[in-house]
């Protein structure tokens, strides 16, 4: 089967919804990772849930690409606000990410430089961002295009918060879009990262994220869905 579209997770909650609608379903593991391949709104998808982290994100990606040649991944799921005016259950979909826990500047880079490829910044697909924003809009949904902050933490602190958006003026934060970002990049495979709020990423965090973890992953599955049918 020729893929034209690779998705991934971390979550099983942020992919559930998208595995039940398979047809034609088959399953590859890879590396502890299943891939499930079928069709799905009339296209031939690969779903994987990666795990949660960068290192989890990378590994799926990097497999994702070098076994299924998708034409676009699509990285789903659910983030903390970071900008002022984000809330819970807003959607934030990524023009560009960045991983705001990378840290050379002891040696003179700025921070969050990738080392040997030297970028901080890495764009999404614009055509899907143009789709996904424009589908969330029809869906009555409340949609930012902006940045999103990749970090091998989950942000609970107004501190934290602050940091990231003064660095990185990024709109969201969370923990695997830039490193799927990062490996799409260096395979040249067009990608786009889709984010539904479930916390603030502050003091409240904690609390915000297992009651509204569950209807946030479902926006994002379903505007996930919406680009998969017109890509």
């Amino acid at each position: 089967m020729n893929i034209e579209i690779g998705i991934i997770g971390a979550m099983d909650k942020e992919l559930e919804d998208l595995i039940s609608m398979l047809e034609d379903r088959g399953t590859d593991s890879i590396s502890g990772i299943d891939f499930h391949t079928g069709i799905l709104s009339g296209k031939s998808v690969v779903i994987a849930k990666c795990g949660i982290g960068k290192v989890f994100a990378a590994m799926c990606a990097e497999i994702m690409i070098l076994r299924f040649s998708p034409t676009l991944i699509i990285n789903t799921g659910v983030a903390g606000a970071v900008a002022d005016g984000i809330v819970t259950g807003d959607i934030v979909v990524a023009d560009t990410l960045c991983q705001h826990d990378m840290d050379t500047s002891p040696i003179g880079d700025p921070l969050g430089l990738v080392s040997g490829i030297n970028k901080i910044y890495f764009d999404a697909d614009k055509r899907a961002v143009e789709i996904l924003k424009g589908r969330a809009a029809d869906m009555g949904l409340k949609v930012h295009v902006g940045r999103i902050a990749t970090g091998d933490r989950f942000v609970a602190g107004a501190e934290e918060k602050s940091r990231i958006r003064k660095l990185f003026s990024a709109s969201a934060c969370e923990m695997e879009g830039g490193a799927v970002a990062h490996v799409a990049f260096v395979n040249s495979t067009p990608f786009a990262v889709v984010r539904a709020i479930s916390d603030s990423a502050d003091g409240s965090a904690t609390e915000d994220y297992p009651t509204f973890l569950s209807k946030a992953a479902a926006r994002s599955a379903a505007l996930t869905l919406a680009l998969v049918e017109r890509w």
